[in-house]
């Protein structure tokens, strides 16, 4: 029993692949691009203005933290030296 259904398949796969590259050859080019990035540009900056605030809160909360990991760290050390002159 032989499948009819192969060559139309990869005729399918050959028109695809094909479609592909020509689109990635259409985006190499520098007008594209150009107008690719203006096209962008509003919804990324959006999308900046919108995650600042957060990115802020989480860049307070990480510089807290290692504030506090340094605070513990030296305030171990000054307790581990008093208790090697105390024995």
């Amino acid at each position: 029993m032989t499948n009819t259904n192969t060559p139309n398949i990869n005729i399918k796969n050959s028109l695809k692949d094909t479609i592909i590259y020509q689109c990635l050859d259409i985006l190499k080019r520098e007008d594209i691009k150009r107008e690719m990035k203006l096209l962008f540009q509003p919804v990324v900056e959006y999308i900046w203005f919108e995650i600042n605030p957060y990115m802020n809160i989480i860049l307070a909360f990480v510089f807290i933290l290692f504030v506090l990991n340094l605070a513990i760290l030296i305030i171990l050390i000054l307790l581990l030296r008093n208790k090697e002159k105390l024995l």
